[in-house]
């Protein structure tokens, strides 16, 4: 009975802290986890091991809930309050713990914003039915919104690099630069493989021996992904589902890249299951201001596998002052 008044306390304090919202602290948005209050025995395991792998961010950091018209949202924070925004969209399964390699550098000047995707594991918590990549699209722009976040760079890797470039076509006024690390299906199909079919087979039945499967063929360095990670990655996998998102998950046309004015960096692994020199091909033929890269001794989890060095090139990008024309 304390602690359940405990907690009903906290949330009278955080409805009068809502009377006081400031923009730069986000006073409006919850500071405590929904699940504190409610969680499933099913979701219970999952949401301790992200936070065990939140140990690993490396910086301070704060936890957004965000309402939205899809239910809530989770945004995880860091880095000083009038740094240029940056916004992080992970890959498939992976949720936003998964920039625990990259977090301290990329929060040094900047303010990182790191978004839970809806329709995957993680902490944001989706409320009925999203039917299309289009509602994904608009509902990252409501966050956008209730951040008041008018113009970002934006970072995604493997499918948050493909959602990253749907955003982009949606309106390309508000991203300043983007960042896509080996981006999934963005510049090519991906190519038939051992590795591919791993990947498959796990996330049909995912268990340790196929994680431990999966990971050999995404990482070139499997030894540097912590175990913590790893925990929250195949618990992840257990709760969720293949979404149909998938099959809308096209190669861009050359109209649609050419529409990408902003400064691209992509950068992919030289052991990457997913992209290859025929991708940076496809992207240097149809985005005008591009760099991209090959990350030697890196597979498709180059911010992992590559760390430092894909931090480096990230933090150059971003602080390279725009040509003039």
């Amino acid at each position: 009975m304390k602690v359940k008044t405990f907690y009903w306390g906290l949330l009278v304090a955080l409805l009068f802290m809502q009377c006081r919202s400031s923009i730069n602290d986000y006073d409006e948005f919850a500071k405590i986890p929904p699940y504190v209050l409610d969680v499933s025995d099913v979701q219970r395991p999952y949401f301790e091991a992200y936070d065990k792998t939140l140990s690993l961010w490396g910086t301070d950091y704060e936890e957004l809930y965000i309402p939205t018209t899809f239910g809530t949202a989770h945004v995880l924070v860091s880095g000083p309050e009038n740094g240029e925004p940056i916004i992080l969209l992970h890959g498939m399964n992976a949720s936003s713990t998964s920039w625990y390699p990259n977090a301290k550098a990329l929060s040094r000047k900047h303010r990182v914003f790191a978004i839970d995707l809806l329709i995957e594991p993680g902490k944001s918590d989706l409320v009925g039915e999203v039917e299309n990549i289009e509602a994904v699209v608009s509902w990252y722009f409501e966050i956008f919104e209730k951040l008041k976040l008018d113009q970002f760079s934006i970072i995604g890797a493997s499918r948050g690099g493909w959602l990253s470039v749907a955003i982009a076509l949606h309106d390309n006024t508000r991203i300043k630069k983007m960042v896509l690390l080996s981006p999934a299906q963005t510049f090519k199909w991906i190519s038939p493989s051992t590795g591919l079919l791993k990947n498959i087979i796990y996330a049909l039945s995912p268990d340790q021996k196929r994680l431990e499967d999966v990971l050999e063929s995404m990482s070139a360095n499997v030894k540097k992904i912590d175990r913590k990670y790893k925990d929250q990655y195949l618990l992840g996998s257990q709760m969720d589902t293949i979404n149909k998102f998938m099959v809308e998950m096209k190669p861009y046309s050359k109209t649609e890249l050419n529409t990408l004015g902003m400064p691209v960096l992509v950068l992919i692994g030289d052991d990457d299951l997913i992209n290859n020199e025929k991708s940076l091909e496809v992207a240097k033929e149809n985005i005008s201001n591009i760099a991209a890269e090959i990350i030697p001794n890196a597979g498709h989890f180059l911010s992992i596998d590559q760390a430092e060095t894909v931090n480096r090139k990230i933090v150059e990008f971003l602080d390279l002052e725009p040509k003039e024309k």
